[in-house]
């Protein structure tokens, strides 16, 4: 019996989980980061919704959502509708165009609410505007 030359050993593995192959299901993906936490303003009535968080500006209108990053807003306006029974919002996206909803606000003292609570979560995220 011939002895291998000295250096020489059984081949290596060249195959296996040890060497960072991964048999069996695929691991799930990492989870998105979490988004900032920070104030939220949420107004909705039976047809529509307005939300602003961390992330933008968020309007629902019958059923069909506008979602507006941060970074793509240029200004956001509000006021009392002319019969003083609604909120009416509008965001104005970098592009020049320019996006409304419009939330019912019962009962009408919500309004006042809605204000308070809006003026101060908008100057939260844009303090200049």
């Amino acid at each position: 019996m011939t002895q291998p030359p000295q250096g020489f050993g059984p081949p290596v593995p060249q195959y296996g989980p040890q060497y960072g192959q991964h048999y069996g299901p695929t691991p799930p993906p990492p989870p998105h980061p979490p988004t900032p936490q920070g104030p939220e303003f949420v107004a909705v009535d039976t047809r529509n919704a307005i939300a602003v968080d961390a992330e933008g500006v968020t309007l629902d209108m019958n059923g069909v959502q506008a979602e507006f990053p941060w970074p793509e807003v240029r200004s956001v306006h509000y006021r009392a509708s002319p019969n003083g029974k609604a909120l009416m919002l509008g965001v104005i996206h970098l592009d020049g165009h320019f996006y409304e909803a419009v939330v019912d606000a019962r009962p009408k003292a919500r309004l006042t609410e809605w204000f308070t609570q809006l003026a101060w979560v908008l100057h939260h995220y844009r303090p200049t505007g």
